[in-house]
C-alpha cells in the first residue's frame, strides 16, 4: 500500500531523529561531548540543538509552544548554549528532552492539515509563510544535516561508521582494503595541489 505524503513525511522525519540518537550508542559521557572540529561540534549537542529547533518549528510556529523550558533559546542565551550540553545537563536529560519534543511534534503533525499555513518569525519577511508540509520537509533535511555531522564526529571518536543500525550504507570491506582505499584518495588528491 502507498502511504499518503503526512505518513511518507513523518517516516522519513522519525528515521532522522532515530539515526541521529543512534550515534550516542555505545559512547560514554566523555566521547558524547566532546567537540573534535574548530567549531565545537559534539554528539550530544547536536541532539539537543535538534531538539531545540524542532519544538521551535513543530510548536512555537503553530501556535503550540513547547511545554519543555528551553533557557538556552533565550534572547540573552549565550552564542552556541544549543550546541552543546552543560555539566548538569546529562545525556538522559537531552534524549529524553528529544524524545518528549517528538512526541509535541507529532501531535502538531497529526493536528493539522499538510496545508495549514504558519509564519516562521525569524525568517526574511519573504519567506516568512509557510505550510505545514515546508516545515516537515525544512525538519528531515535538517535533522538529516545534523545526523551527518553526527556521522563524522562519530567516525573520528571510535571509527564507528554507517547511516543507521542494520543499514550501515558502507561497502563491507577489510582493514586492508579501507587502507588502501584511503591511500589512493589521498594520492587523487596530491595530484591537484599546486
Amino acid at each position: 500500500m502507498v502511504d499518503d505524503a503526512k505518513t511518507a513525511l513523518q517516516r522519513y522525519l522519525d528515521a532522522a531523529r532515530t539515526n541521529l540518537i543512534w550515534k550516542l550508542d555505545g559512547l560514554g559521557d566523555y566521547d558524547i561531548r566532546r567537540p573534535l572540529v574548530p567549531t565545537g561540534t559534539n554528539l550530544l549537542g547536536l541532539v539537543k540543538h535538534v531538539a531545540s529547533v524542532e519544538a521551535g518549528y513543530l510548536g512555537d510556529v503553530f501556535g503550540r509552544p513547547s511545554p519543555e523550558s528551553l533557557p538556552w533559546m533565550a534572547d540573552d542565551a549565550d552564542a552556541d548554549a544549543d550546541m552543546w550540553a552543560t555539566r548538569d545537563e546529562s545525556r538522559d536529560d537531552i534524549v529524553s528532552l528529544y524524545r518528549r519534543v517528538w512526541e509535541h511534534s507529532d501531535a502538531t503533525i497529526r493536528e493539522f492539515p499538510l496545508d495549514t499555513v504558519a509564519e516562521v518569525p525569524w525568517w526574511s519577511e519573504a519567506r516568512r509563510a509557510v505550510t505545514l508540509q515546508e516545515i516537515i520537509v525544512h525538519l528531515i533535511a535538517e535533522t538529516n544535516r545534523h545526523a551527518g555531522h553526527a556521522d563524522i564526529v562519530r567516525e573520528l571518536i571510535d571509527g564507528a561508521v554507517g547511516m543507521s543500525l542494520g543499514n550501515e550504507n558502507i561497502p563491507d570491506v577489510d582493514a586492508a582494503w579501507r587502507t588502501e582505499h584511503l591511500a589512493l584518495l589521498q594520492r587523487t588528491a596530491e595530484s591537484f595541489r599546486n
